[in-house]
């Protein structure tokens, strides 16, 4: 039985979901730019509802909905939005993502999303294999484009991938007219490779701020940058 886990500010239960709460949930939410006070945020593919809730700590935003496909995590998310501080402002949708773009009128401000993908170690030597693994998981270009429907004109979509992905999506991304203006690449540590893209998209064409986050100096011995991005969250930093 998984036990909850605990941050500053609020406790996520994850006993029921297949993705527990990790690294790169934690980074896309403390990293996603919420400088444009944006009133409407939607969490795709939600899970526990990590996302969405670090999203209401940090913003102030009216409406805060997030979308669950899975039974057992849409049950579970819910229970963690109830037992949050901010539960009048977060909801969760049981739904997948075309139904939901269909039938939905409104527009998001932000939104803000980690996939569920293969991660590099499940990679074989075959790459049409590799794609269709990846697509089976969440295809990119459903993704892009429900979010060019729902994001406003104004709004920014963020999104945690892996590194190996990063320019496949970009393109994908251009296609329906989003543009990245951020990028975050990440590494375990210093000697390690980049292994996670964090990307916001706008719909406005502008210069590419790129930067670079290493996690740890040696194991659980954290980089100031890291402690930094992610101290208003994690108990123990």
């Amino acid at each position: 039985m998984s036990k909850p886990f605990r941050f500053k500010h609020f406790s996520v239960e994850q006993a029921r979901c297949a993705m527990k709460i990790g690294t790169d949930a934690v980074l896309l939410g403390a990293w996603a730019d919420l400088e444009a006070q944006p009133n409407s945020v939607l969490d795709i593919g939600a899970g526990t509802g990590i996302l969405a809730l670090m999203m209401a700590q940090r913003s102030d935003a009216k409406l805060i909905d997030a979308l669950e496909i899975d039974d057992a995590a849409y049950e579970q998310c819910v229970e963690n939005f109830e037992n949050s501080d901010w539960g009048d402002r977060l909801f969760c949708y049981h739904a997948a993502l075309d139904e939901f773009t269909d039938e939905i009128e409104d527009q998001y401000d932000l939104i803000i999303s980690n996939p569920p993908f293969y991660t590099d170690t499940f990679k074989t030597e075959n790459e049409e294999r590799n794609t269709a693994r990846f697509e089976d998981a969440m295809p990119f270009d459903t993704l892009l484009q429900s979010v060019s429907e729902l994001l406003s004109k104004s709004g920014q979509f963020n999104v945690v991938l892996p590194y190996s992905e990063e320019s496949t999506f970009i393109k994908l991304a251009e296609k329906k007219g989003l543009f990245p203006c951020r990028i975050l690449n990440v590494r375990g540590q210093q000697s390690s490779s980049i292994k996670r893209s964090l990307i916001c998209f706008t719909f406005q064409k502008k210069a590419i701020k790129t930067t670079y986050l290493t996690i740890e100096i040696t194991r659980h011995h954290y980089t100031k940058e890291y402690l930094s991005l992610t101290k208003d969250f994690y108990l123990k930093l």
